[in-house]
């Protein structure tokens, strides 16, 4: 032990004299620069250009010749070794300091080599294999010449509506904080200046997943408790993991948008956690003051923006006009400025960039290290570990691949595109492997595969492979033509794999929706085939909890697949014919109906709760309060149980830790591994508590019959809270604790914190 603390100390000095190092260094450059320059570090352009030749408008005309000046210090959208080698040589070749430019682009889950979008990837309550889908996606962005991504987004989000849920990691506070940390350490590794890692980027602070009615940029209506309880923890955890950089959010905050925060960014963020990064404002957020109504013009939008501690403009171009004629009207200062300058700066000495601007430009690097094999097959080992089995009525599942004939229908059964999901960096157009693949790939030649679509989910409104990014979706809602075929198929099959859901431009940014089920025809698809063969197995692919009330009432089994990237067919066919005994769990609660949303698990109890025998509680009368899939749940092909729940102590101190032990025994006849999770309550608080909190988890392998005894410490981290005194604390009084396969946990103890 003495020995363990000795390193620990050393590594912690290292660490400050590195840091200061770099201080001194970072002192220095600020030293040498004017104004001008100091301005420029904290502006931002997207560089969809072409650097090396002659620009194409006066937009292209006016970067090109800040570049020149040493007036930017970011760029993003620039998305290879060669154009980011022309873009950084302007700077180097032309600019008076030459401070090197950082890259960035968003690699939300993947670059090249696509994985499960990030919901369904925290589906798999698995942190190595997301840690591992991190560190790829960067060593294949920094081989493409990039060196920061706007990733993880840490947004805890409870409403299906908004379409941007895919992009985080579910409902839970907890789990976002953990899932977000794993991300970030896969970004960053343990050294940001390595050729393989990219500055990750904590997003969207803050509220931004809790718009009111589910939609994209809306305002936010929350007080102090449910800022610090539960939006607020996963950014902090992230500040404590030492990300990079923060990206603030579009939306407001009881009246004041979060660019504009200033007790968010400097009096919580950079005062309160002491967080020494960058932060980025979001697409335009500091120009979209004046929409919000909370800024006059641009010049009171950059001046309100620089105050409350946004570091970098992203394409807003307010700094670079007005924050000289702020700063001799003293709106803003100088020591500000210099602030926001430093974090900029200290970020790029941190990469190595004032070393060698040209690290991340290696032209082999990017030829032989993107959308490799060995890529490719970790991404099918996420996916498959992604995938959360819903419904397995009388075991459909696992097929025997001696099984003589499959239906594969439904308009994603041979999509190649879909399965990528939205925000799918660059990855290739019609690059995934489809379901129909997969089964191909999986099966003999002696089952016969009757492939049918049914029905297109989408009209084609733009040409194939066309970013979709800023056009909206046409549903096909009259062209029945093929369900025809698809019943024919449904006939002369064992078994039908029904694959629908939503299209990957469904969920993404801007793609809230009132219907959460299925559009088009699918409905009319789903009946049709229902009436000929009930043998259905329905393959679901999608980015957000959906309304299954009427897929869940007929058919026997139901597969959560998400989008779940370039290896989806294969990754599901591992499930579908049992080389891969399914694991996941659901992040977010599925509802019976889009009214009960935003749902939740951790809910606040009332004053009056769910009763069965009266009218006058907390519910509806036409549907049940709770989820129809709850939060944390998700079946396997063998089962488990759990057994001989026990504390180590019924009490103790405000400061004191209890050690709880359970019995986890596979009672089925399959190895397999389950999501082992813990919940606590404070029964009473100074305020209201949620019914149950996640607050631990831990997934482990057993095979036919064997028990393990699963042991969690349960300490004041677990027990405080953001209390009505305003503070972080534990408050003495009767917690109960539960330990399950999922958020209904009923193996439940009790204990008292005095």
């Amino acid at each position: 032990m003495v020995i363990s603390c000795k390193n620990e100390s050393d590594k912690t000095s290292q660490n400050h004299s590195e840091n200061d190092k770099t201080e001194q260094k970072v002192d220095s450059v600020l030293a040498l620069m004017h104004l001008n320059e100091k301005i420029g570090q904290l502006v931002q352009y997207s560089g969809k250009w072409n650097a090396t030749g002659p620009s194409s408008t006066n937009g292209d005309q006016h970067k090109l010749e800040k570049l020149k000046k040493g007036e930017v210090g970011s760029m993003l959208n620039i998305t290879s070794v060669a154009s980011i080698r022309e873009t950084q040589k302007i700077i180097m070749e032309h600019s008076r300091l030459k401070i090197p430019l950082i890259f960035a682009y968003d690699v939300i889950h993947g670059y090249k080599t696509i994985f499960p979008i990030p919901l369904g990837e925290t589906a798999s309550w698995d942190l190595e294999a997301i840690k591992k889908s991190s560190e790829i996606a960067a060593k294949e962005s920094a081989a493409s010449g990039l060196n920061w991504t706007f990733a993880p987004m840490i947004d805890v989000s409870r409403d299906a509506r908004w379409g941007r849920s895919m992009e985080g990691a579910g409902e839970d506070p907890y789990l976002n904080s953990i899932v977000g940390v794993t991300r970030i350490q896969g970004l960053q590794g343990d050294d940001l200046s390595s050729v393989n890692t990219v500055a990750a980027c904590a997003k969207h602070f803050a509220g931004y997943g809790f718009g009111e009615a589910g939609r994209d940029y809306n305002t936010v209506n929350i007080g102090d408790n449910e800022l610090h309880n539960t939006i607020l923890p996963p950014f902090k955890a992230a500040a404590e993991a030492g990300v990079a950089t923060f990206m603030n959010s579009f939306n407001d905050i009881d009246g004041i948008p979060a660019t504009g925060h200033k007790g968010l960014q400097r009096d919580i963020l950079k005062r309160e956690w002491d967080w020494k990064g960058l932060v980025v404002s979001d697409w335009g957020s500091i120009g979209e003051m004046q929409a919000h109504g909370y800024a006059e013009d641009k010049k009171h939008a950059a001046e309100i923006a620089l105050n409350a501690g946004s570091d970098m403009d992203m394409e807003s171009y307010a700094y670079e006009a007005h924050l000289e004629a702020l700063l001799n009207e003293k709106k803003v200062t100088i020591e500000q400025i210099d602030d926001a300058v430093k974090r900029v700066l200290r970020l790029k000495f941190d990469m190595g960039l004032f070393d060698d601007p040209y690290k991340y430009c290696n032209e082999e690097r990017e030829k032989n290290e993107v959308y490799t094999p060995e890529n490719l097959a970790i991404a099918r080992d996420v996916a498959k570990k992604s995938i959360v089995l819903l419904k397995n009525e009388n075991q459909t599942l696992p097929l025997l691949k001696t099984v003589k004939s499959i239906a594969v229908i439904g308009p994603l059964g041979n999509d190649k595109d879909t399965p990528l999901g939205n925000w799918r960096g660059k990855g290739e157009y019609n690059s995934a492997i489809s379901l129909l693949e997969g089964v191909k790939n999986a099966v003999g030649n002696t089952t016969t595969i009757n492939y049918a679509k049914g029905v297109d989910l989408t009209i084609p409104t733009l040409e194939a492979g066309a970013n979709q990014f800023l056009h909206p979706l046409k549903f096909n809602t009259t062209d029945k033509s093929g369900i025809a075929e698809a019943v024919a198929a449904a006939k002369k099959s064992d078994v039908v794999l029904l694959a629908i859901g939503e299209n990957a431009f469904q969920t993404g940014e801007g793609r809230s929706q009132t219907n959460i089920g299925f559009l088009g025809l699918q409905n009319e698809l789903l009946e049709a085939v229902y009436k000929v063969n009930k043998n259905i197995v329905v393959i679901l692919m999608n980015g957000r909890p959906m309304d299954l009330s009427r897929v869940s009432e007929i058919v026997p089994t139901i597969l959560e697949c998400w989008h779940l990237g370039s290896e989806t067919g294969n990754a599901i066919a591992d499930v579908v014919f049992g080389d891969y005994n399914p694991s996941g769990k659901l992040p977010v609660s599925f509802p019976h109906h889009v009214g009960q949303e935003p749902l939740y698990y951790n809910q606040k109890n009332t004053g009056r709760p769910y009763s069965k025998n009266h009218v006058t509680f907390s519910g509806y009368r036409d549907a049940p309060k709770a989820a129809l899939y709850p939060f944390g749940f998700g079946l396997s092909y063998t089962t488990f149980s759990y057994a001989n729940l026990k504390l180590n102590t019924h009490e103790i101190a405000i400061n004191g830790e209890i050690n709880l032990s359970v019995e986890v025994t596979n009672s089925g006849d399959r190895a397999g591994e389950e999501v082992v999770q813990l919940y606590i309550r404070d029964l009473v608080g100074s305020l209201v508590r949620p019914i149950k909190e996640l607050k631990g988890f831990e997934k482990l392998m057993l095979q036919p019959g064997e028990t393990k005894t699963v042991t969690f410490t349960i300490g004041s981290e677990m027990l405080q809270f953001y209390t009505a005194n305003k503070i972080w604390e534990v408050e003495p009084g009767k917690f109960n604790v539960w330990v399950g396969g999922d958020s209904t946990a009923k193996l439940k103890e009790t204990f008292t914190v005095k």
